[in-house]
């Protein structure tokens, strides 16, 4: 390890920043240096602006990856270096709603598969609304069944809540128990040295949106999304789901009303209200 990334791993630290946010900003300093095969320390302002511009226009880098790497690159030059650097990238955000699945969609999407860790991992994440980095961290203490809700640990931000706990998940994760026996972590890796890495359920949901033949939507985020807009359907307020989901602003959670049945649903197209002929009206 060079004393630069050393350096850099040091001031993310003395910041605060999570285990996988130290991992990602450094890996986008490294691919930078990568980029033009010298150290970053020695990339002027202008090529940075180069490298942005490439991933923007030649890579077709989603908003998100950009504005992370920016915010990365801007730290290392700011907090490593002591470069007062102003890329002036405007950091745009996506304009793409989320798709969430039915409530069909999710129990076909549950009963797609025989592997029992599989399935729990995919209701863990439906029914307690979890990133899959929140996922892949649970332990057996965060399991609070006299209360029925689940302790989320240091989730993103390093902010720790509680979200729910279903009845049905409770008796599935008591079976995984008597199968498995976790120790430390939930969902172990395959020599049970740590937790299981994250693209292992991420992998899993893919085979099994396949398996139950379900074409919309994206990744494992899907079904945090999904239990987001079936609470909003079922009639819980928008504060109380941006508690169980963890979003530091209202307005993220406010998105799921452009998706929800139940706000769309109840509104007719004004098509409906005019007075036209209807297709029977022209047959003899």
């Amino acid at each position: 390890m060079t004393p630069l990334r050393q350096q850099m791993i040091r001031e993310l630290e003395l910041h605060r920043k999570a285990p996988d946010t130290v991992k990602s900003y450094v890996k986008a300093v490294e691919e930078l240096a990568r980029h033009y095969g010298r150290s970053p320390d020695r990339i002027s302002k202008e090529a940075v602006r180069d490298f942005f511009h490439h991933a923007i226009f030649e890579r077709k880098l989603a908003c998100s990856t950009v504005n992370h790497k920016l915010a990365a690159i801007q730290f290392f030059y700011r907090q490593v270096l002591g470069r007062q650097i102003n890329l002036r990238i405007p950091m745009k955000r996506s304009g793409r709603l989320p798709e969430p699945l039915s409530r069909e969609e999710v129990a076909r999407l549950l009963d797609s598969t025989e592997d029992h860790r599989h399935r729990v991992m995919m209701m863990a994440t439906y029914g307690a609304g979890l990133r899959v980095s929140e996922l892949v961290r649970l332990q057996p203490q965060h399991i609070h069944s006299d209360r029925m809700l689940i302790r989320v640990d240091q989730g993103k931000g390093r902010k720790d809540r509680y979200t729910l706990l279903s009845q049905r998940l409770l008796e599935e994760l008591r079976a995984y128990w008597q199968e498995y026996r976790p120790k430390r972590w939930l969902f172990v890796n395959r020599d049970a040295t740590n937790h299981v890495p994250k693209y292992t359920p991420a992998k899993a949901f893919y085979r099994m949106k396949a398996r139950a033949g379900i074409v919309h939507g994206h990744g494992i985020h899907t079904l945090r999304h999904s239990f987001a807009t079936h609470l909003l359907e079922a009639g819980v307020d928008l504060r109380t789901i941006q508690s169980l989901m963890g979003h530091r602003s209202l307005n993220t959670t406010a998105k799921y009303l452009h998706v929800t049945q139940k706000h769309l649903g109840d509104i007719k197209s004004p098509l409906d209200l005019l007075r036209m002929p209807r297709p029977d009206d022209f047959l003899e």
